[in-house]
């Protein structure tokens, strides 16, 4: 067994993550789809060897919750046995994919994400945080998504090879994805990249600095039926392990695909309603991201989930509520960012993302609800700083 992740590095089923509420054990679908039976056996060893709650993170991954010694040791046997985790430690750790979830058998995305999985020891010794982003279907969905070697559609039509923090790509032969990936990262480690992609300024090699450009963003998904199944919102992207048994027990329930949205796609199902789970399009709780803050995350200064949910009435934007300036929950900038500081109170800032030098501070929980409840939504988030 390997050790335990320290925090900063991306945990897995070989090496969880000490949290406030206990090891936190990253399970990484494949293809983010899991069939139903397996689905309810993730669910059930969350009630057996954790405290019963699942994180959906924005890899498409699943995160028991509240493990101890003995219970990780047993999860991770459990799934191995269920084939829900590689057997090689090393092979876990590369298995770090993020795919269109809305693929289907046969199409391009399916396509390259199993010749990808396949020739993942083809791949050089990458940061722990490097991934790679698959996002092929008729228009993309994950242009917003953080990932450093992507395969995406382009304006063309066709597909193109794009590094992260660059505008531009370079058209791809069908067949030649995953021999393009594996040249961008080997040509990653060999320019000296250590970080993400993103920060890596080195020029590109002159076969991957071309002038395509990926084709523009499909509709965000949102909860309700779709051509799958059933669409649903995740508050905060944590569901409780009897609330996702409740969504599989659904009539016509075949299967579940994580998505990096904080929805869960339950394949087959019908439009009903699940407690505990969002079906309504328009909850403003789909605005607002947060961390699990204080005491569940030992670096956060502050509770943020109970502030997040009280807030998210009165915005009418988007609201970022992070328990500290590394920001987790969303590394994006939101049109309002409440970050803890390490007195117990929040820095406020507009278009930005945590850590942001602030508009207003410092504030206490109650400070914010105050202002916030005595300003209508109309004027949220474009009035003048509070």
């Amino acid at each position: 067994m390997s050790g335990f992740c320290v925090a900063g590095w991306c945990p897995d089923a070989w090496r969880p993550m000490a949290a406030g509420d206990g090891l936190l054990l990253r399970i990484k679908p494949r293809l983010a789809r899991l069939s139903r039976d397996a689905a309810q056996a993730v669910s059930a060893l969350a009630v057996q060897h954790g405290n019963g709650l699942i994180d959906v993170s924005r890899r498409g991954n699943l995160q028991l919750r509240g493990l101890d010694h003995a219970g990780w040791q047993a999860a991770l046997a459990d799934l191995l046995a269920l084939g829900l985790v590689d057997a090689d430690p090393l092979a876990e750790a590369r298995r770090n994919l993020l795919v269109a979830p809305g693929w289907r058998d046969g199409d391009d995305t399916q396509r390259i994400a199993q010749a990808l999985l396949a020739r993942l020891d083809e791949l050089p010794a990458l940061p722990a945080k490097a991934g790679f982003v698959i996002d092929a279907g008729a228009a993309p969905v994950l242009l917003a998504e953080p990932g450093d070697f992507r395969v995406e559609r382009g304006r063309h039509g066709g597909l193109i090879l794009r590094a992260a923090g660059r505008a531009h790509g370079v058209a791809l032969a069908p067949g030649a994805e995953v021999d393009g990936l594996i040249a961008l990262a080997r040509w990653f480690v060999q320019s000296g990249g250590q970080g993400r992609m993103a920060r890596h300024h080195a020029p590109l090699p002159a076969w991957a600095a071309r002038q395509d450009l990926p084709a523009a963003l499909a509709p965000a998904w949102r909860p309700g039926p779709c051509a799958l199944g059933m669409v649903h919102g995740a508050p905060f992207g944590r569901v409780a392990a009897p609330v996702l048994d409740a969504a599989l027990a659904e009539p016509g329930a075949q299967a579940l695909r994580i998505t990096p949205w904080r929805l869960l796609v339950v394949e087959g199902a019908g439009g009903d309603a699940v407690p505990g789970l969002i079906a309504d399009p328009a909850d403003p709780l789909l605005r607002v991201e947060a961390c699990p803050g204080a005491p569940a995350c030992p670096q956060a200064h502050v509770p943020t989930r109970d502030l997040a949910i009280a807030l998210a009435p009165h915005v009418r934007g988007t609201l970022h509520v992070s328990g500290c300036a590394k920001g987790c929950a969303c590394t994006r900038a939101t049109d309002l960012v409440l970050t803890g500081r390490a007195d117990g109170r929040f820095d406020l800032a507009r278009d930005a993302a945590a850590g942001a030098p602030p508009c207003q501070a410092p504030l206490t929980a109650q400070q914010v609800l105050d202002q916030f409840a005595s300003c209508p939504s109309a004027e949220l988030p474009n009035a003048p700083c509070l």
